[in-house]
């Protein structure tokens, strides 16, 4: 007498949409300042045609300087706070950049912040850091002070 078996069940895997991570994941600090590392990256990267052309027009000559100055305050058809925004933006992502990657820096010398707390101090400081440089460069570039 032979016995047939049922064949065993095999685990079913599903694949992970991006609502699922995003709304359903909880990642914690330095996850998080890592992807925005990424973003600002990307960010920097995107807008180097405009950064290559402010450059180059802020020391062509004074002809090329004063078209610069002048895109600030309105100019190619859009409002000069929409062209301050975009070199705010820069500012957040070149400033997010290198202070994330002197993160990295330093806790590839420094073993004791990749514990889960010194990751998530260090995180925290490079937010903060960021965040309130771009404010303080920021209030200077829309001119606050």
């Amino acid at each position: 007498m032979t016995t047939t078996s049922k064949p065993s069940q095999r685990p079913e895997f599903r694949n992970i949409g991006l609502a699922d991570i995003t709304v359903g994941y909880r990642l914690p600090l330095a996850g998080k300042m890592s992807i925005l590392h990424r973003v600002s990256g990307a960010l920097m990267f995107l807008l180097l045609p405009f950064v290559v052309w402010l450059f180059d027009n802020s020391i062509s000559s004074q002809v090329s300087y004063e078209k610069f100055t002048a895109l600030f305050n309105g100019g190619l058809g859009m409002p000069g706070w929409f062209y301050k925004l975009i070199a705010l933006a820069l500012i957040w992502a070149f400033l997010h950049h290198l202070i994330m990657g002197v993160r990295f820096l330093i806790m590839d010398v420094n073993h004791e912040l990749i514990s889960k707390q010194g990751g998530r101090t260090s995180a925290m400081i490079v937010l903060v850091l960021s965040i309130a440089l771009t404010v303080v460069l920021g209030a200077k570039l829309f001119g606050l002070y």
